[in-house]
């Protein structure tokens, strides 16, 4: 297995680490248990698709979902910019939905306040507001809508309009006077069967008595019993939502099927039911084995490993740890937020500012003094410009922690995730949106002098998130030197900030050494 991340700056090197086999236990309890985790894929897909595309061969499927045209940068930013509307009104739903089981909770005095009503009240309250997103039912991929997207409930599905039905499992529309499905959600409710990756068995909708305790009926050839024979018919894409339970209730986008077969046969509780076959369309990005088992059952399938919390709470937010590939874990290490000095290595504070508006005066402030009198960051906490060093108000400053030049001391602020990849051993995605020039965090680990004179900072025994952050030759990542708590250029800080604007799931990548890095 090809090991992880490393880089080099300038006599100041982050060495490969070795992402795979043992290493020495130290403060990491929990570490190595087996737990359910929820998968992911963090390939961006765009496609486009409608009925008078006949899906008939490998090849019309595949032009589906890699169209080939050349995008202009103001068509990347409007499908940057839908994405971040996505993530937008599901954040916002998300908030208010925990207002709302708050609420619920004082008033009921009951430990959980989130009910099936209470998810529909506040995707309601947010469409009175007019904040869904693709209102319209539409055949094919939903914009700002990517493979492998989580949701934690069927409301997050309405917000956004991937799909259109609060309780029912097929949703349609209606098209020059036929119903097509548009999506259908793999509830667990019915008998469904995931064949394999590619391909899922669906039970058609009606007569069961798991809902609203109905007594059991053949099912009709309508509704959306009839938009999916329609759809086999025509080969029109349907989309289709994965939803299983873990530790929390997920929705799982898959991407689009055609419906290929179809018959009637007895179901589970003697009565008719139909039966549809889909299979899913080629060329896009897969969700992986562990999704397909954990969607026939609640049980941990083997091969995912999942744990909690990575830092042990050391870190503003938790770093999830998911595998999706084995049942391996991360090499055992002490997690750490402190960078650790040589020991014969005296460093002394540096000379403080005196400011206590916040250093918003680049000519008064001694620490923007030293960085030629040009503030570093801008109001939002974003790197203005790579610079050699950056130098930000230290301990000894008068100026609070909310500071604009203290911005990589407040530690990793968007969610995180340590993953297994496929061929670079461990690597680290985001969950969250990141807007270019955010910090990400930093290279943490111990300080040790090489044989040429210069200095390595190991990340074998002790160090943070930072250590799994792969190189690629086309990284989202820059390493930028930080001084503050000492002055001494032999011990720079490495900071991690973004690049470039990254959508959520996108791993995130360094430098590859030689390629300026520094």
């Amino acid at each position: 297995m090809p090991t992880a991340s490393y880089a080099h700056f300038k006599n100041y090197n982050i060495p490969r680490l070795p992402h795979t086999g043992p290493r020495i236990s130290r403060d990491m309890p929990g570490v190595g248990k087996s737990v359910s985790a929820s998968s992911k894929t963090s390939t961006v897909f765009n496609g486009k698709s409608s009925k008078e595309s006949i899906y008939r061969n490998e090849e019309e499927q595949e032009d589906v979902v890699s169209q080939k045209c050349i995008v202009s940068s103001e068509d990347s930013e409007a499908i940057n910019g839908i994405r971040i509307k996505v993530m937008e009104v599901l954040n916002l739903f998300r908030k208010l939905l925990a207002e709302h089981m708050k609420e619920r909770r004082a008033k009921a005095k009951i430990k959980n306040g989130a009910t099936a009503s209470g998810y529909v009240l506040t995707a309601m309250s947010l469409r009175r507001r007019h904040k869904w997103l693709n209102t319209s039912k539409r055949l094919g991929h939903v914009p700002g809508v990517e493979v492998g997207d989580e949701f934690y409930c069927r409301a997050e599905l309405n917000v956004i309009g991937l799909h259109h039905q609060f309780y029912q499992g097929i949703d349609y529309m209606e098209k020059d006077g036929k119903i097509y499905a548009t999506s259908i959600v793999d509830s667990g409710i019915y008998d469904n069967d995931m064949k394999s990756s590619d391909s899922l068995i669906y039970v058609g909708q009606g007569g069961n008595p798991r809902v609203r305790n109905k007594t059991p009926t053949d099912q009709k050839l309508e509704g959306g019993n009839l938009a999916l024979m329609n759809s086999k018919e025509d080969r029109t894409p349907v989309r289709v939502i994965r939803r299983f339970k873990s530790k929390k209730l997920l929705c799982i986008y898959d991407g689009l099927y055609l419906v290929d077969e179809s018959w009637q046969e007895t179901g589970e509780f003697g009565m008719l039911v139909f039966k549809f076959v889909l299979k899913r369309i080629s060329g896009q990005p897969k969700l992986t084995q562990g999704v397909v088992n954990k969607s026939r059952n609640s049980k941990v399938p083997n091969g995912i490993s999942y744990i909690n919390d990575i830092s042990q709470g050391q870190e503003n937010v938790p770093i999830h740890v998911v595998n999706e590939l084995d049942d391996e874990t991360p090499p055992f290490f002490h997690y750490t937020t402190n960078k650790i000095y040589p020991k014969f290595n005296k460093l002394y504070i540096p000379r403080c500012c005196d400011c206590t508006d916040g250093c918003l005066d680049s000519n008064k402030c001694s620490c923007a003094i030293k960085n030629g009198g040009v503030i570093s960051y801008n109001n939002n906490g974003q790197i203005v410009k790579k610079k050699s060093i950056v130098y930000e108000c230290g301990p000894s400053c008068k100026c609070g922690p909310s500071c604009i030049y203290r911005v990589s001391q407040l530690g990793v602020r968007f969610k995180l995730e340590i993953f297994k990849t496929q061929f670079m051993g461990w690597g680290v995605r985001t969950r969250s949106y990141i807007p270019s020039g955010s910090f990400i965090c930093e290279y943490m680990g111990e300080v040790l002098e090489n044989c040429s004179g210069g200095f390595t900072i190991d990340a074998t025994q002790c160090g943070n998130v930072g250590r799994f952050i792969n190189p690629s030759s086309s990284p989202n990542l820059f390493a930028q030197k930080v001084l503050y708590d000492h002055d001494d250029k032999r011990f720079p800080h490495i900071m991690f900030f973004a690049s470039k604007e990254i959508p959520p799931l996108r791993e995130l990548t360094h430098e590859i050494a030689g390629e300026g890095c520094m």
